[in-house]
């Protein structure tokens, strides 16, 4: 009979990772809120709402190399001007990010992270428009490697707009 190595004593053990490390920790809502100023009235008008959607990430680092990040989402629902629903979702994440480099670490916090928040934002929200008796809100997928891009975009071309005198300070 061979010999196998089943008891994780192997000759890898003790051996560290090289490279960079990403690590989910923990998902969490963080906080939620449900209006629908005008129900029922607003049950009564044909649903056909003009839909307003924001996003917004944030990370904090909450110890050595342990962030949490934190996916806001804000829907709106309006009917003729009126709102019919508003909708606010805070989804969080505990991520470990060891030995990455200061732009490579930006770039995860704020792409892979919010990539994993989302899928469980997005049903959240989806969650709550429908107990609030409304139907079902598909949200679409957000590109949040193109949204950083343009960010990142938009930052080195306020810099580059900024004098160099009050770039200084």
């Amino acid at each position: 009979m061979a010999d196998n190595d089943t008891n994780g004593s192997g000759a890898d053990q003790g051996k560290e990772v090289q490279g960079p490390q990403f690590v989910l920790q923990r998902i969490y809502l963080k906080d939620c809120s449900f209006e629908s100023p005008r129900s029922p009235q607003s049950f009564k008008n044909e649903w056909q709402p003009k839909i307003n959607f924001d996003v917004k990430t944030r990370s904090t680092e909450v110890d050595e190399s342990v962030f949490e990040v934190v996916l806001s989402l804000t829907v709106e629902a309006k009917l003729e001007d009126q709102v019919a629903f508003v909708v606010e979702v805070q989804q969080g994440g505990v991520f470990t990010c060891k030995d990455f480099e200061a732009p490579a670490l930006e770039q995860v916090l704020h792409t892979m992270c919010p990539n994993i928040l989302y899928p469980y934002a997005r049903e959240a929200v989806d969650s709550l428009v429908v107990k609030g008796s409304f139907p079902a809100l598909m949200l679409a997928p957000i590109n949040f490697e193109l949204l950083y891009a343009q960010q990142k975009e938009q930052q080195q071309k306020q810099a580059s707009d900024t004098p160099e005198a009050e770039q200084i300070n």
